[in-house]
């Protein structure tokens, strides 16, 4: 039940109608931001993914946590990164693999943006689990980071969930 009320709140937020008062929306960003607090990291990391459409919203509603940190560790331990990546942006395993498997970084860049993660997180991300290529490819990759917007990466990743669904 709060998945699904916070996933409706955010949706409220996000579009918000023009006949709500103004002055509810502080009483559904308190509503969200508890619900956020006691949902599973897989919705959690939905609604971070529906809330990029308002990256304010979301820094509000769900400070950045630790995700890069748990990505980049778990690839230093040599443990297989696509299952949380695919975990992390709501996805199948088999889009996480093809995402992995650029060569170009930029699906790898979206992805990035879209979890909220830095440049130095990224450029671990690359060096543990794409590490392929000369140092020219990987600043490649980070020029690909540089070059999309968090607005952007959220779009993308949107229309991505989109495609896997219809499929």
């Amino acid at each position: 039940m709060r998945a699904a009320l916070a996933e409706e709140v955010a949706e409220l937020l996000i579009a918000w109608p023009a006949d709500c008062p103004v002055e509810m929306r502080g009483t559904c960003e308190a509503l969200l931001a508890k619900a956020a607090q006691e949902v599973d990291d897989d919705t959690r990391a939905r609604l971070r993914i529906r809330l990029y459409a308002d990256p304010e919203l979301s820094n509000r509603m769900l400070p950045r946590q630790a995700q890069d940190r748990a990505l980049i560790e778990a690839a230093r331990a040599g443990e297989a990164v696509l299952p949380r990546l695919a975990r992390a942006l709501g996805v199948s395993e088999i889009l996480a693999y093809e995402i992995l498997q650029d060569e170009s970084g930029r699906a790898l860049a979206v992805t990035a943006k879209a979890l909220g993660l830095n440049r130095a997180a990224f450029s671990g991300l690359v060096m543990l689990a794409q590490p392929r290529g000369n140092v020219a490819d990987c600043y490649a990759r980070l020029d690909a980071f540089d070059a999309i917007s968090t607005v952007e990466a959220a779009r993308e990743l949107r229309r991505w969930n989109g495609e896997q669904h219809a499929a």
